[in-house]
C-alpha cells in the first residue's frame, strides 16, 4: 500500500505529523508539504513561478507552492508510481459546509482525486489541536478501512473529528454538506505606514444544520464523513437556461 500524505498548514504543524505517526505500519508513507501555512488555499496551482522541492529538517519532503501544488507535483514527476491513496491533515479546524470550497487540505485530497486515487481529508473541527490524539486514532480507523475494504470507485471523503476524547467520540456518520451563513464583514486595519489595510472577516455561523449534515453530526460529537464530486454543474437549471437561451 502506497499512501501520499499533505496538507495545508506546513509541513512542520503538529496535525502532519501526528497523521504520519498514526498511519505508520498501513503501507509505504510518503511526505509532501506545503513549506508554509497555505490555509484558505483552496484548489490554486502556482503557474507564475518555479517550484522547489527540498527536505526539510523532520524528514518531509516541502514545496514552496500550496497544498494542490504538492500533491500535483508528486503525481507528475516525483514518485516512480501511483499512490494507492492520498490523505490530507489532520486540518487546524473545520472543513464543513461552505468551506470546503476554501480549503487547502481538501484541495490536496481533491488533487489526487482528480488523478483517479482515492483520497481522504481530515480536519479537527476547533483550532487548536486539543485531542489531536484521539483525531489521529480515528483517522487511521478510516484509512484502516480504506485498506481493507477499498471504495469500488475513485472516492474523495472529507471527515471532520470533533474535540473529543477517543471514548467520547460517536462512531462515524455519512453527511453531506450544510451550509453556512455569509462571514462577518472585513476587518479594516491600517499598517505601519497609515495605509488601509484589510483582514478577512471570520466564517459565518451554520445556516443548515439540519440532521444528516455534517455540522449536526459534529453537534453530537460524532464523526461526519462526506463524500464529494467536482462536477459543479447545476443539472437541476440545465432545462430552464435551454429555454433561456432559445
Amino acid at each position: 500500500m502506497r499512501i501520499l500524505i499533505s496538507n495545508d498548514d506546513g509541513y512542520s504543524a503538529p496535525g502532519l505529523q501526528a497523521l504520519v505517526d498514526a498511519l505508520h505500519g498501513l503501507g509505504e508513507l510518503t511526505v509532501i508539504a506545503p513549506e508554509a501555512n497555505h490555509s484558505g488555499a483552496s484548489n490554486s496551482l502556482t503557474l507564475s513561478r518555479p517550484l522547489t522541492v527540498r527536505t526539510a529538517s523532520n524528514g518531509f519532503l516541502c514545496v514552496n507552492g500550496t497544498p494542490s501544488d504538492c500533491v500535483h507535483i508528486a503525481l507528475t514527476g516525483l514518485l516512480d508510481q501511483m499512490p494507492d491513496l492520498v490523505v490530507s491533515g489532520i486540518n487546524n479546524g473545520a472543513n464543513m459546509g461552505d468551506d470546503t470550497l476554501y480549503s487547502g487540505t481538501v484541495a490536496a485530497a481533491m488533487e489526487g482525486y482528480l488523478f483517479g486515487v482515492p483520497a481522504i481529508a481530515f480536519s479537527l473541527v476547533e483550532k487548536g489541536w486539543s485531542n489531536l490524539d484521539a483525531a489521529a486514532a480515528v483517522a487511521r480507523q478510516i484509512v484502516e478501512r480504506q485498506v481493507a475494504r477499498p471504495l469500488t470507485a475513485p472516492s474523495l471523503l472529507s471527515v471532520n473529528i470533533p474535540n473529543l476524547p477517543l471514548h467520547e467520540i460517536k462512531p462515524p456518520r455519512v453527511t453531506r454538506l450544510g451550509r453556512r451563513h455569509p462571514s462577518s464583514p472585513v476587518i479594516r486595519s491600517a499598517n505601519p505606514q497609515g495605509e488601509v489595510i484589510y483582514w478577512i472577516g471570520p466564517s459565518g455561523a451554520a445556516a443548515d444544520a439540519a440532521p444528516g449534515t455534517d455540522f449536526h453530526a459534529l453537534s453530537e460529537g460524532a464523526v461526519s464523513v462526506t463524500p464529494l464530486q467536482t462536477d459543479l454543474t447545476h443539472h437541476g437549471q440545465l432545462p430552464r437556461l435551454h429555454d433561456w437561451l432559445a
